[in-house]
């Protein structure tokens, strides 16, 4: 576990263990704002006590970047009932996100813990955004302006990037990982992903410090090398498929691959769907 980094004035990124998740806390007068909120809500109340260690003013808002369950499983323990009880704000599509991948997902642990004895997930409540963001908005933190922009269908249908124009700070969530390779997880988009990447690196700067979903601080460079590596991986998948091969036969073929065969599987099955509804 690593403790906070200021990576520009009033932006502090702390990375946490299991999986590396990047949360954000950007400080705006009197106020704070918290992105994403781990994978339990006993590693949420944790996040809860590190920023009560570190920070003196109150959190007044939550945002998660995205719907997957190590970014918003925590969302109980700042959200309706608790003690906290701030507004959480996320995607408009995070609600029906769970109720097609997150929910059964998590009925099936809780049902058989040994289906996924890493998870620990038996008081987890699922707890979506009680704001959804639909549209480009702005937010008042203590009087300092933080822009949450949805994206379309890439990582998943419920990307929201924050901007936080006076230091030129964007957090991305899973659209850009550094720590590893870009995952491919329920209800990615793998064919459109690296165009919401383009599109977003119109907007960013060649001086903006971007953090991403996991890992280290990231410059517009590496975002624009992962944009161009999603397009190869995207580029092959629609080869692959034109070619009649079968998911297994793909990652057989002597096609170039620039990822693993554990993180392409899925994304091949998400894209042969996607070009099967296409045809």
């Amino acid at each position: 576990m690593s403790t906070w980094i200021e990576v520009a004035d009033g932006v502090h990124q702390r990375r946490y263990n299991p999986v590396d998740i990047s949360v954000v806390v950007i400080v705006g007068g009197d106020e704070l704002l918290v992105v994403d909120t781990r994978n339990n809500p006993a590693e949420g109340a944790e996040l809860i006590t590190d920023i009560g260690t570190r920070f003196d003013p109150p959190i007044r808002y939550v945002v998660n970047t995205h719907a997957h369950y190590d970014h918003t499983f925590g969302n109980q323990v700042f959200g309706p009932g608790s003690d906290l009880d701030v507004p959480i704000l996320g995607h408009a599509r995070i609600q029906e996100h769970y109720r097609r991948y997150e929910a059964p997902r998590l009925a099936k642990v809780k049902a058989d813990p040994a289906a996924e004895p890493d998870k620990s997930w038996a008081a987890v409540e699922l707890t979506p955004p009680t704001r959804r963001v639909e549209e480009p908005t702005t937010l008042s933190v203590g009087g300092r302006q933080v822009r949450l922009l949805p994206q379309p269908p890439g990582h998943t249908d419920t990307d929201l990037v924050l901007h936080v124009p006076d230091v030129d700070v964007w957090v991305v969530g899973d659209l850009v990982e550094e720590s590893g390779p870009p995952m491919f997880g329920s209800g990615s988009y793998p064919l459109g992903w690296p165009l919401v990447l383009f599109e977003l690196l119109d907007a960013i700067g060649p001086t903006a410090r971007i953090i991403p979903g996991h890992g280290q601080v990231v410059d517009r460079q590496f975002v624009l090398e992962q944009a161009e590596m999603l397009t190869h991986v995207a580029d092959l998948i629609r080869q692959a498929w034109h070619a009649g091969m079968t998911i297994e036969e793909a990652l057989a073929s002597d096609l170039p691959w620039p990822l693993p065969g554990e993180v392409l599987r899925s994304a091949l099955r998400q894209g042969f769907e996607a070009l099967a509804e296409q045809d």
